[in-house]
């Protein structure tokens, strides 16, 4: 399989190959066969998703970053993570749905510091949210 052998050499003795299928919308691609072929390799699996079409069984770990005007057909999973402020998307919305942790992700963009600060915000009046920071766009590595 070409994903275990990506990850070749680059395992410590402690830890398990942990795959995560994003970009685009990996439910396009991804089914049970997939799933079971990479737990088969010894891999943890994750999806990150827009929540729009139902997850094969045995995904490990699932992230529905729901968007404005959809309708999920995902409403459970590990982290529901909602770009903020989005018109049509209020993180009320989605405050019944069955996620471990509620995560608001300041949008990006040439508001993104009074977007952070709203987020921030927002996070200390609902503790319910939490931030989620994209690490990599504050180092400047895209």
């Amino acid at each position: 399989m070409a994903v275990a052998k990506a990850w070749q050499g680059r395992l410590h003795a402690r830890s398990q190959p942990y795959v995560v299928c994003t970009g685009g919308e990996p439910l396009l691609q991804l089914d049970t066969a997939a799933v079971d072929a990479l737990h088969a390799e010894g891999f943890e699996v994750a999806i990150e998703t827009n929540g729009t079409l139902p997850a094969p069984s045995g995904i490990d770990w699932i992230c529905v970053s729901p968007k404005a005007g959809t309708e999920l057909a995902l409403t459970s999973g590990n982290d529901l993570k909602l770009v903020y402020p989005q018109v049509g998307a209020e993180p009320h919305l989605y405050e019944d749905l069955d996620f471990d942790r509620l995560l608001l992700q300041p949008m990006d963009g040439p508001d993104l510091i009074a977007n952070t600060r709203s987020a921030i915000d927002y996070c200390l009046e609902h503790p319910q949210w939490q931030l989620s920071i994209q690490t990599h766009k504050t180092l400047g590595i895209r």
